[in-house]
């Protein structure tokens, strides 16, 4: 079997998707780029496993399929998010007034903190 994985976000862009969630605490798209980078390292993994002959192929054939087929679906899912969010797609963005948003609720719980 190839591990025929076709990204369209990179490592890097992933790590930036997350790290906007981080800073404007939106951790929906966060979490679906997190879960893409734990599937390739899962998908990275079985390939090592496929390497070596004295495992069964079947069961990390198996495994490196159904990945291939989540992390589609996920990126698929990613692509949806940014766009009903109005994400800037080259620069993976967050828009202004989302942020804005998230400031003020953040800034509003802090107020209701004892």
């Amino acid at each position: 079997m190839k591990m025929n994985n076709r990204e369209r976000f990179s490592d890097a862009e992933l790590d930036h998707i997350v790290g906007q969630g981080m800073i404007y605490m939106c951790a929906c798209p966060a979490q679906v780029a997190d879960a893409l980078r734990k599937l390739r390292e899962l998908l990275r993994y079985q390939s090592a496993c496929l390497a070596k002959p004295e495992n069964d192929r079947r069961v990390h054939e198996t495994i490196a399929g159904f990945s291939i087929a989540a992390h589609a679906a996920l990126e698929d899912c990613l692509e949806e998010v940014i766009q009903l969010e109005h994400w800037d797609r080259e620069t993976l963005e967050m828009p202004s007034d989302l942020r804005e948003r998230l400031v003020q609720e953040m800034l509003r719980d802090d107020n209701l903190s004892p």
